[in-house]
């Protein structure tokens, strides 16, 4: 106990590296971390003192954390503020980024960052672009990766990824109690939409990627059925500023099933509401064409599975019907549409309530019709016909006890999507018949964080959010995060042979 007093083995190491021949900067960062690291030891011996509790225990146990979490602030602070040397003139007199040389001035004021121990200071010198029209640069700050000027990558990485799933003030204070990080919501925003720059181009790739590991895992596995890729569109009506109404934004799903009929896993896209909804077919269409043309196994069956909306119709008929099969020149791929069962389902009510009546009670015989034809739609060839076969002679023979215009709706329903409805065959198939995965998406992506109480979304505030949503969603958050970091660019220095961007000139008047 008495070696514990005294720190022990570790703060002698560091009283002796303190007494080397170090910079007086390193010397007083070493003294604040023994201080620091003594308080560490003295509250694991004052502890349980007064007695063993629970509310000891956490009270202990999160002065603990924050007494170490400033330790770790001190090494991030003293680390990062070592990378460029004290005498600016030591570094590069020139550095070039994004297609602009800059100059090195003088050393700019300190920068208030955080990182995921909490705030530090950062010197860094400032370059300004020999060109009047360009932006300064902090190299040392792009280096690091700060991002939106305030936050490390871990620190901005983690925010992220709660800004996606919680509403900004759960985000904040979590930042808070976790990190000692004390935003402003605007703050919060600017390190989200920096965070969705850098992972947004990223997420294509790893989604492809995501999907042919899905797929190679359906081929190896056992079962009777072919592996299935699904496809599934929907929509979702959405509280946006300054409109009166509504507005529809919309879902994509893909699923991967295996030889079992057991989905592997999903990804998602999304889309703010847009006239036409062009944005979200252009990914999809994108996705699925690299994922096919980079498959090199068993053709998978493709299955689209939506209701029979406006925009599913003219995605299916201008755009996977249409898609060119990679492995066959001058073919098609054969994409099956399925009109999911419950929308079908539902118009399968609506002609009971023609037949006999709105609102019947659950025993009556347009509750026990509408069952039996839901059975026998899904469970007999052709079952969609036998149902309008039904609903006719019942026409016929009884007439009709409700409206008129809800029997030919749901009527015209069923009859110009039969060919689509063949539930048996499909299920015979392995095919999947039913668009609970994409009604679900449109749940997790939207309804979950955008339709919370009081809440009303701007389409450019709310699509960062929903980009990070589909990563998060898609199981590809690490990889994104890995591939955006990976190619993340920082700036070059120059040497003092390398051949500088000239200052742009006026033309020079001739003498007359």
């Amino acid at each position: 106990m008495q070696d514990a007093t005294n720190i022990g083995g570790f703060l002698a190491g560091l009283e002796l590296v303190s007494r080397e021949k170090i910079s007086a900067r390193d010397r007083q960062c070493f003294m604040h971390i023994q201080e620091a690291w003594r308080q560490v030891v003295r509250s694991v011996i004052e502890a349980f003192r007064g007695g063993v509790s629970a509310w000891v225990m956490l009270s202990w146990e999160r002065t603990l954390g924050r007494k170490l979490r400033e330790i770790g602030r001190l090494f991030v602070e003293h680390a990062v503020n070592r990378i460029e040397p004290e005498d600016e003139r030591e570094l590069p007199q020139h550095e070039r980024f994004d297609g602009e040389v800059s100059r090195r001035k003088a050393p700019s004021p300190l920068r208030n960052l955080n990182c995921t121990f909490g705030r530090i200071a950062l010197k860094r010198c400032l370059y300004q672009p020999l060109e009047s029209s360009g932006r300064c640069l902090f190299p040392l700050e792009r280096r690091l990766g700060i991002v939106g000027g305030v936050a490390t990558p871990a620190l901005a990485d983690e925010a992220a990824q709660a800004a996606a799933d919680q509403p900004q003030r759960q985000v904040l204070d979590g930042l808070k109690e976790r990190h000692g990080v004390c935003w402003s919501a605007q703050t919060l925003r600017k390190v989200v939409v920096a965070v969705d720059e850098l992972s947004t181009p990223q997420r294509h790739e790893a989604q492809v990627e995501r999907l042919l590991g899905w797929l190679r895992v359906a081929e190896k596995s056992s079962g009777r059925h072919t592996p299935v890729l699904s496809v599934g569109r929907d929509g979702i009506m959405l509280p946006i500023v300054a409109r009166d109404k509504y507005q529809e934004g919309s879902t994509a799903t893909v699923a991967v099933y295996d030889r079992r009929k057991k989905r592997l896993g999903t990804i998602y896209l999304g889309q703010m509401p847009e006239s036409g909804q062009a944005a979200l077919s252009e990914s999809l269409t994108r996705l699925l064409t690299d994922v096919l043309t980079r498959w090199d196994g068993l053709t998978p069956k493709l299955n689209y599975v939506t209701d029979g909306g406006h925009h599913p119709t003219d995605d299916f008929e201008t755009i996977l019907s249409l898609m060119p099969d990679p492995r066959r020149s001058g073919k098609t791929l054969p994409w099956e549409w399925i009109v999911d069962d419950y929308h079908a389902c539902q118009y399968i009510t609506l002609l009971a309530e023609a037949l006999f009546g709105p609102g019947a009670p659950s025993g009556s015989a347009a509750f026990a019709w509408a069952k039996k034809q839901r059975q026998v739609m899904k469970t007999k060839e052709g079952g969609v016909f036998r149902v309008l076969r039904s609903a006719g002679a019942l026409r016929t023979t009884r007439g009709l006890v409700g409206s008129a215009e809800d029997y030919f709706r749901g009527y015209r329903y069923l009859h110009d999507r039969a060919a689509k409805m063949n539930y048996a065959a499909a299920l015979r198939r392995g095919l999947p018949i039913g668009s609970g995965v994409t009604e679900a998406g449109c749940k997790t992506l939207f309804t979950q964080r955008f339709k919370q109480s009081g809440m009303k979304w701007t389409v450019t505030g709310g699509q960062p959010i929903l980009n990070l949503r589909t990563i998060s969603l898609s199981r590809v958050w690490s990889a994104v995060r890995d591939r955006a970091w990976q190619s993340y660019e920082i700036p070059n220095p120059l040497t003092h042979t390398a051949k500088l961007k000239p200052k742009s000139q006026k033309p020079r008047k001739l003498a007359v």
